[in-house]
């Protein structure tokens, strides 16, 4: 068997860490001595403890480990782990953009000497939006899951045998964002107006257009409010997003185009 020490140089562990361990209920030593409290430890833990180090590198928190370790099911323990590298995956490449976007903005920096000169680039164009015919799902929902309801809503138009126009959008009617649990509705547009769920009407909205991950986009909206503030104009509806080109269309997250619409009047 192996002192507390000993298991603690041969698994690059603090003893501090096999201590919480224990307390925890997370890796339990084999035998602890009732007249001195030293704890030992089976050869077979080294393995366990190991693998503990590993799922925490993968990101899996103490309390989700414990409940892997407890999982007999091959197949479910390999979901668990396949759901957690897409999550890694989803992170790198919100990572890639974060480093993408911070470059652009460095190279802005330096030509201009102005660190929120960015934020100027917008167009505001005060316009009559068009009228759009949609199916939809409103939800309370984080931004990572409109995909789920796209999928839903597209699934109806095959099923029903509607036709998709090419606008998808998404409306936002909490009056503050979260991006883990906001009150939002996408929508994917039709022809059929016989069919529709939702009929937007033509409105006069302050308009202007992102290019980039959505990411940016809290700039674009910056712009705006910062334009109505400063010629007289306000709310009169929800704002919403038309997706005009975005990860739908198999481009780069550079080369998408979300065109962002504000309802307003004087």
């Amino acid at each position: 068997m192996l002192s507390i020490g000993q298991m603690s140089k041969v698994c690059g562990v603090s003893v501090k860490t096999l201590r919480h361990y224990e307390k925890i209920g997370l890796l339990m030593p084999q035998k602890t001595d009732e007249l001195n409290g030293y704890r030992y430890y089976e050869d077979s833990q080294i393995g366990t403890m190991l693998l503990i180090g590993r799922l925490k590198r993968y990101g899996f928190s103490l309390m989700d480990i414990q409940k892997l370790l407890a999982i007999t099911d091959n197949r479910q323990l390999q979901k668990q782990l396949s759901n957690q590298k897409f999550r890694l995956e989803r992170q790198m490449e919100h990572l890639a953009l974060t480093i993408r976007e911070m470059g652009l903005h460095l190279e802005d920096f330096k030509r201009t000497g102005d660190i929120m000169n960015y934020q100027n680039q917008y167009e505001i164009i005060v316009k009559e939006s068009k009228e759009l015919v949609l199916l939809t799902k409103r939800q309370k929902m984080s931004v990572e899951e409109f995909g789920i309801y796209y999928g839903k809503i597209y699934e109806k138009i095959a099923r029903e045998h509607l036709t998709a126009d090419g606008i998808v959008m998404a409306m936002y009617h909490d009056q503050e964002f979260d991006p883990a649990y906001s009150d939002i509705e996408v929508g994917v547009g039709i022809k059929e107006r016989e069919k529709a769920e939702v009929i937007l009407p033509p409105c006069l909205c302050a308009t202007t257009i992102h290019k980039g991950p959505y990411s940016g986009l809290p700039d674009a909206y910056g712009a705006i409010v910062s334009w109505m503030n400063a010629n007289g104009y306000k709310m009169s509806g929800m704002p919403y997003e038309i997706y005009v080109k975005a990860h739908f269309d198999n481009v780069p997250p550079d080369e998408w185009v979300t065109e962002i619409f504000f309802p307003v009047k004087k």
